[in-house]
């Protein structure tokens, strides 16, 4: 077995980005950028009012000569003793030294008056450029556009811009001993590792566009489940049949189509049988059939990875090292992942469960990492914690 560092070396120096494509601004939410972006215009545009009020010149009391509303510009400049009514988003006429704000003005036919202190030279304007110039970078080739990149990119006129695709990634299930609809459940369990994949994958921004391939544990049928796979997806699943007892033949299954096995069995818990292969140069990460081994090692190697081939600068998941709450003692050798959550700043593990058992992930945070060769920690000492996708 090779340790959890090596394997996440291992994998990520076989990753291969998606293709890049242009789309429309709108659409990028989740997508990694493929290229730097430049902005075509300032922000603001203009020197604009941000509040609502009386763009003035001079220092009052002010004659109106007009009003602004946002979109609308005033056809004149003001002069000494004048001012505007003037709404928030509504550019200045030149020669404004500052806006008022309405409350603190009273208006009459004898003219506008300030209610209190003048307020400094050029208070409530904001100022062309002073949040983005004209060609300045706005965001870097890798970054994740979310709805605040997307709203700065859109804000100055930014309609399209270029991305990774997702990859598309194939969901292979192995086993004969998953209850059939109508069948008696008479030593069978029920299936939940492809439809938990497929949730997890979703909340990634990826979205399968088949169902996921059923394979029993026959080599022939696998086989066939593996080149199916691999002729739709960029990146491949399985889950069970990974380990070495007599119905585990997924390293069989892929020696036999002329895969190129990478690593299989990571010191680690859950997940020790883990198998990571190429196949016709596709991706392959082949999982254990525990639902929490499957789900733990989904967010700490298949995330990264999804993420890298599309060219993510960082594509872990965040992590911290933070002070525990309580003591922590694990036995064997292995590292381990740890269902924790987090509170104040500090780190709480939650029931440690075995490898079938998801129930303490359903309330967790985070994963805390508990590397190979320690095997007790004290309250106060600090854990790498591995924050969850939301």
């Amino acid at each position: 077995m090779i340790s959890v560092e090596e394997a996440k070396r291992i994998m990520m120096a076989r990753v291969e980005r998606t293709p890049s494509e242009f789309m429309l601004s709108h659409l990028v939410n989740g997508h990694y950028l493929a290229d730097d972006v430049f902005s075509p215009s300032a922000y603001p545009l203009f020197d604009m009012s941000a509040v609502d009020g009386y763009a003035v010149r001079g220092e009052g009391p002010w004659t109106e000569v007009g009003s602004i509303a946002a979109g609308e510009v005033l056809d004149r400049t003001l002069g000494p003793g004048e001012c505007a009514r003037i709404f928030t988003g509504a550019r200045v006429p030149e020669t404004t030294d500052r806006v008022l704000m309405q409350e603190h003005c009273s208006a009459h036919d004898t003219g506008v008056k300030i209610i209190g202190e003048l307020p400094a030279m050029g208070a409530n304007i904001r100022r062309m450029s002073e949040s983005v110039r004209k060609d300045e970078l706005l965001l870097q080739h890798g970054t994740r556009l979310d709805a605040a990149a997307i709203g700065l990119i859109s804000s100055v006129g930014v309609a399209n811009v270029e991305v990774h695709a997702k990859p598309l990634v194939s969901i292979i299930r192995t086993g004969s001993e998953f209850i059939g609809e109508g069948e008696d459940t008479g030593g069978r369990i029920h299936s939940s590792n492809e439809w938990m994949l497929i949730a997890a994958l979703h909340a990634e921004g990826c979205f399968p566009e088949n169902d996921p391939l059923i394979a029993s544990d026959n080599m022939d049928d696998l086989k066939q489940a593996l080149t199916d796979a691999c002729a739709e997806g960029d990146l491949l699943i399985t889950t069970g049949g990974a380990s070495v007892g007599d119905h585990d033949l997924i390293k069989p299954a892929l020696e036999g189509l002329g895969a190129t096995i990478h690593f299989h069995g990571v010191a680690q818990k859950p997940g020790k049988p883990m198998l990571f292969a190429t196949l016709n140069g596709k991706p392959v990460f082949a999982l254990p059939g525990n639902p929490r081994a499957v789900l733990v090692l989904f967010y700490m190697y298949v995330v990264p990875y999804m993420r890298a081939m599309q060219g993510a600068t960082d594509p872990w998941l965040q992590s911290h090292l933070l002070p525990l709450l309580h003591e922590v003692n694990v036995k064997g050798e292995r590292a381990e992942f740890r269902a924790a959550v987090v509170k104040d700043g500090h780190v709480m593990m939650l029931a440690d469960e075995g490898s079938h058992m998801l129930r303490s992930l359903v309330g967790a945070e985070a994963l805390a990492y508990l590397p190979a060769g320690k095997r007790a920690w004290s309250v106060g000492d600090r854990v790498q914690v591995y924050f969850l996708p939301v």
